[in-house]
């Protein structure tokens, strides 16, 4: 056997040694014989991921197309080839990436058979027919994430899944006809110039009859990689291994047409940092199922550049690397000493000096640029609302809080000057322009003044007496019955009814408790002065409270609302040491009880 020969057995994808062994009935199946898995878009490898998942939003595109020369080839039991099913074939990935939240990423690789020929052949009595169009390839969708670190770190961990929909041509070796499953965990990092990824993961494969005598299913699947930054890292070269073990049967795991492993030689170059491109060259270092000759690669890939976020720790949208007062929020200016600085405000209101009205005053900002800054004046009186006593009402400085921008008030007595009809001298407030704030002249309205009335809160008749003039003869007061003239009594403590004071007197406490039926209860108090026996002094002056009750209570009035005392001389209104004080004191007294 040739050297080129041996090289086309290690590379094949099945050999039967014993074909006679093979049941004729057997159905063959065929399966994504395609061992070359690639990384999302992003990636700086072409099997590895390198797990750049930095930013908001920040999509990739790419282009991979993928040469692989004898992919799939039957093999005589001498080694020699007997047919190469699939000779060439030509996939073309279109793929995309989008990184989210600065930690995850969603992903989509859309394999096609741009390009497939081989040659009919036969295992046994089951024949194999030739590969000769190419056709969609199994979608492959992906979700992953960091967990730990970020894309440049010495380490970085990531995890994820990728679904495979049957969407590929099984006669054409495109895909499995059915869904699979890869969870995997990836790490990535880069220790000075040197890169590195690698990963492990499971795929869960459901095939079972592919081809007969060689078990298939789910596959252990590995990798690993590493390489040299050059050129300020716009330059990556560096090998890639991967391979996967069928584990779904002991006699495939580890055996060496289930076990495909291949070798990768790649370089990627940044033109940009947007675009870059990438070649390599593979070759199957087993003899496992789908493994190539050769396999040629070629990428083309756009991702929107990264750019870390700015830090803008005041939130006044300029970046703290050049903001003055990163702490504050500021104005945008052309001096770096002052950029992102607040504008000047001597009054510290909030208001720039530059746009403020009253810039040493604090004040409030308005949408007039003639009361911008200033302090607040709602009634336009030149001063401000919190000084105001009036804010509302447009009044004059005064030193007294109470009236300080309020309208005038001479004699404060609640009443404008302008509405008071007598701002001079104070006065209640009427519905009368003519009197409002103006003083009551005859406040019982008797048609005397208040000041010549001796009673002015109660209506009296006019007397020549100034003592009696405006005075009822009997009124109340402070919750007792005020009577004009004296009651006068006989030395046995009867009543002189003779006399025309006595008869005033009674006859006006008469025609107040006759009118004032509110007043319910009236307590008749006899006192006398302290002349002669006290105990005396008491009996006589309880006569005379009864004296007076008798009278009352003959004229009409309800015994019932009438009570007596007799106080004697214990409580004089007057000095019982001169006769004056002693008539004063001879006296009766009408108090009203609830």
């Amino acid at each position: 056997m040739t050297s080129l020969s041996r090289r086309l057995a290690s590379c094949a994808t099945f050999a039967l040694v014993s074909v006679a062994a093979v049941d004729a009935s057997a159905q063959v199946t065929g399966f994504a014989i395609d061992r070359f898995n690639p990384s999302e878009r992003g990636s700086d490898w072409f099997a590895e991921d390198s797990l750049d998942m930095r930013g908001s939003a920040r999509p990739a595109l790419g282009l991979l197309a993928e040469y692989a020369d004898r992919p799939l080839v039957i093999v005589n039991a001498n080694g020699s080839t007997a047919a190469a099913t699939v000779k060439d074939q030509l996939i073309v990935h279109a793929a995309g990436a989008m990184t989210i939240a600065d930690r995850f990423r969603l992903a989509f690789d859309l394999p096609v058979g741009a390009y497939e020929d081989g040659t009919a052949g036969q295992v046994g009595n089951i024949p194999y027919a030739a590969v000769s169009s190419g056709g969609m390839g199994d979608v492959r969708l992906s979700g992953d994430a960091t967990i730990v670190g970020k894309y440049g770190d010495r380490f970085v961990l990531g995890a994820g899944l990728s679904i495979f929909l049957p969407t590929g041509s099984t006669a054409a070796y495109l895909g499995d006809g059915q869904v699979r499953l890869l969870p995997r965990v990836a790490v990535a990092g880069d220790v000075g110039i040197v890169a590195y990824a690698a990963h492990v993961g499971f795929q869960v494969r459901p095939l079972d009859n592919s081809f007969p005598g060689y078990p298939t299913g789910s596959e252990l699947d590995l990798g690993g990689s590493v390489g040299v930054r050059a050129l300020k890292r716009r330059l990556l070269v560096g090998p890639e291994v991967y391979a996967s073990t069928v584990v779904t049967s002991s006699s495939a795991l580890l055996s060496t047409r289930q076990t495909p492993v291949e070798g990768l030689l790649g370089i990627h170059y940044a033109l940009s940092d947007a675009w870059k491109v990438g070649g390599g060259v593979a070759t199957g270092l087993t003899r496992g199922f789908g493994e190539p000759l050769v396999r040629g690669l070629l990428m083309l890939q756009w991702q929107l550049p990264y750019r870390a976020p700015v830090s803008d720790r005041d939130g006044d949208w300029i970046p703290d690397d050049v903001d003055a007062c990163p702490d504050v929020p500021g104005v945008r200016t052309n001096d770096p000493k002052t950029n992102g600085c607040p504008a000047p405000d001597r009054d510290k209101d909030g208001v720039p000096d530059a746009d403020d009205a009253c810039p040493d005053v604090p004040g409030a900002r308005t949408e007039d640029r003639l009361t911008n800054g200033c302090p607040i004046d709602r009634d336009h009186d030149g001063i401000p609302d919190a000084d105001d006593a009036c804010p509302d009402v447009a009044g004059v400085k005064s030193d007294d809080k109470a009236a300080n921008g309020c309208p005038p008030d001479t004699d404060h007595d609640g009443i404008t000057d302008s509405e008071d009809a007598c701002p001079t001298v104070a006065g209640p407030r009427t519905a009368d322009p003519k009197t409002n704030g103006c003083p009551d002249l005859d406040r019982d309205k008797d048609g005397i003044p208040n000041t010549v009335d001796a009673c002015p809160d109660v209506a009296g008749p006019t007397d020549p007496d100034p003592k009696r003039n405006g005075c009822p003869e009997a009124y109340v007061q402070d919750d007792v019955i005020k009577v004009l003239d004296a009651v006068k009594f006989a030395p046995a403590g009867g009543i002189a009814l003779t006399d025309p004071e006595t008869r005033r007197a009674l006859e006006g406490v008469l025609a107040l408790l006759t009118a004032r039926a509110d007043v319910k209860h009236v307590r008749v108090e006899g006192h006398t002065s302290n002349e002669g026996d006290a105990a005396a002094n008491r009996a006589l002056s309880a006569r005379r409270a009864e004296a007076i009750v008798g009278w009352l209570v003959k004229k009409g009035v309800a015994r019932a609302r009438l009570t007596t005392m007799g106080v004697g001389g214990d409580s004089p209104i007057q000095d019982n040491t001169t006769e004056e004080g002693r008539r004063a004191n001879e006296r009766i007294e009408l108090h009203i009880e609830p």
